[in-house]
């Protein structure tokens, strides 16, 4: 299974998705989903790392709380991210987000992400193989 995200139309909204070989890969590849919303993560510096760590009671609550910290730590710090790391454990999601400050400029970005929702929120292994983690999120 190739890691890959992508989006899906939903309306005035967002979806965003990503495939993992593993389901923390998935998780990974949900949040360049949701940074390609605003810009092309590949325009996106990995330069500095912010820690994020997220618990919920279940896989789909733990990637809508996943998301949301990601686009929260956007928000309150300027940054656009375009590399993740995530480990998830049973205390929950640890993960270290990379990225640098927006330049709008470089990245152009395309709209502002309010947060992701629990519409078409699911997180499940692929019948032949990996992960699938999806949401819409709300722009």
């Amino acid at each position: 299974m190739e890691d890959r995200w992508e989006h899906f139309d939903h309306g005035a909204d967002i979806g965003v998705r990503g495939y993992g070989s593993t389901k923390a890969r998935a998780f990974e590849q949900a949040a360049l989903a949701l940074t390609a919303v605003v810009t092309p993560p590949e325009r996106v510096r990995q330069q500095q790392a912010v820690p994020i760590v997220c618990q919920a009671p279940d896989d789909e609550l733990l990637l809508a709380d996943w998301l949301n910290a990601v686009v929260y730590q956007m928000g309150v710090r300027h940054m656009l991210f375009g590399g993740f790391r995530v480990e998830l454990r049973e205390d929950g999601l640890h993960a270290v987000a990379l990225g640098e400050p927006v330049s709008v400029q470089r990245h152009e970005p395309a709209v502002e992400v309010k947060g992701a929702t629990y519409t078409e929120l699911k997180v499940q292994p692929l019948p032949e193989a990996g992960w699938v983690a999806q949401t819409v999120v709300d722009v």
